[in-house]
């Protein structure tokens, strides 16, 4: 829960996911957030459970109503008798779903908690490369506008990152050095996965342009670089030896490309073996 003592409340952080938080809050709860990354970390879940919601059922929201859902026709049936059961069962279920494909989806993501206590006592779904996309390109896009607090660990501790990221993930992590293609590493941080931990890095160019890196254990099988391209982001994704990685970036797919198989060499198996 969220202290009601301080500046944000709940509220608001359900409108600042929902884009419904008020053009003279925006800037001061996305201060907020970056001063509490533990509550900037719930907010990015709430983000990707709505963006999973509108993936699988968004496309209902933008059907034609059925002619028996119509209003009049079932203000006809009602004067007619008793309206049909099957009729308002049906108009039922339509709001409904309509409320959660919507402006609901922060209060949806907010009554999660059977699903985060089960995650917490190990009985975890494993997730496939579609989820850990968009759980990554969320972190992308919440972190990467952050000025003073990208990052948790900042990269001059490397071997720490790299030391702690690997035991809270479970598996043996690389950091990539990708100074050779001009981005530096800022640093990293931890973060919810799919399937537990999740480890975050992000690097920035000469221009400032930032690119990161998203890893968590992957229950499908291994995949080639897959491309996933949005508006103003993109991203490579793929599956290696149980651990799914994400490199996101600017919308540029040669740029993010190079990144991503620079990545991608080093972070192979043999890569991981070699430490």
């Amino acid at each position: 829960m969220i202290d009601r003592d301080l500046s944000v409340t709940e509220e608001e952080l359900h409108a600042y996911v929902d884009g419904e938080l008020p053009d003279d809050r925006l800037q001061a709860v996305t201060a907020w957030l970056a001063a509490h990354p533990e509550q900037a970390a719930l907010v990015a879940h709430w983000r990707m459970q709505g963006d999973a919601i509108r993936a699988h059922y968004g496309a209902v929201a933008s059907e034609p109503v059925p002619d028996r859902l119509m209003l009049d026709n079932i203000a006809r049936a009602t004067d007619r008798g008793r309206p049909p059961l099957r009729s308002l069962m049906a108009m039922a279920a339509t709001v409904v779903l309509a409320f959660g494909i919507g402006a609901g989806t922060g209060w949806f993501a907010h009554g999660d908690a059977g699903a985060k206590s089960a995650a917490g006592q190990g009985r975890i779904v494993a997730a496939g490369s579609d989820k850990i996309t968009a759980d990554a390109l969320e972190a992308y896009r919440l972190y990467v506008v952050e000025v003073r607090h990208p990052v948790e660990v900042p990269g001059s501790e490397r071997a720490h990152l790299r030391q702690w990221l690997s035991k809270r993930v479970g598996e043996e992590l690389r950091i990539p050095d990708l100074q050779s293609i001009g981005l530096k590493l800022v640093g990293g941080r931890l973060l919810p996965g799919p399937t537990g931990a999740a480890a975050f890095y992000m690097y920035e160019g000469p221009s400032g342009e930032r690119f990161t890196i998203y890893c968590a254990k992957a229950g499908g099988p291994e995949t080639a670089l897959r491309f996933k391209n949005g508006e103003r982001d993109a991203s490579f994704t793929w599956v290696d030896d149980k651990v799914g990685y994400v490199v996101s970036g600017p919308a540029d797919r040669d740029r993010l490309e190079t990144v991503a198989k620079n990545v991608y060499e080093q972070v192979d198996k043999a890569g991981v073996k070699k430490g």
